[in-house]
């Protein structure tokens, strides 16, 4: 009974915390992380979409834009960062690199991005 508890509480208080993400979070985690991120090559980091115009809602997805360094943008850095944002965030989150994003969206998306660098 009591793990069934902890395990209650536990999800109440998650969930709060998702509630309250904000940009001005996100690019506090990713700066107490950037170390990390820079073990997987990550250069830069834009965030776009919901939470980037601050529209996001307790169930948004987040939206980045990651530049990797030069020698350094492959399958395991990009996986690896992926897992390493969703597990800070707790939540799902979208990347994209400035080469793969559909070439009809790019200048909105650069226009919407704001940038950190890491």
């Amino acid at each position: 009974m009591q793990v069934s508890d902890n395990f209650k509480k536990r999800a109440k208080i998650k969930s709060v915390e998702l509630e309250y993400l904000s940009k001005e979070k996100i690019f506090s985690i990713i700066r107490k992380h950037g170390e990390e991120l820079r073990r997987y090559g990550v250069k830069k980091i834009g965030l776009f979409g919901s939470f980037a115009r601050g529209e996001n809602k307790k169930e948004s997805d987040i939206d980045i834009i990651v530049e990797f360094e030069r020698g350094k943008k492959n399958f395991d850095n990009f996986m690896n960062t992926v897992f390493l944002l969703e597990k800070l965030f707790g939540r799902d989150v979208d990347i994209l690199t400035p080469e793969s994003i559909n070439k009809h969206l790019k200048s909105y998306i650069m226009k919407e991005a704001i940038y950190e660098e890491i």
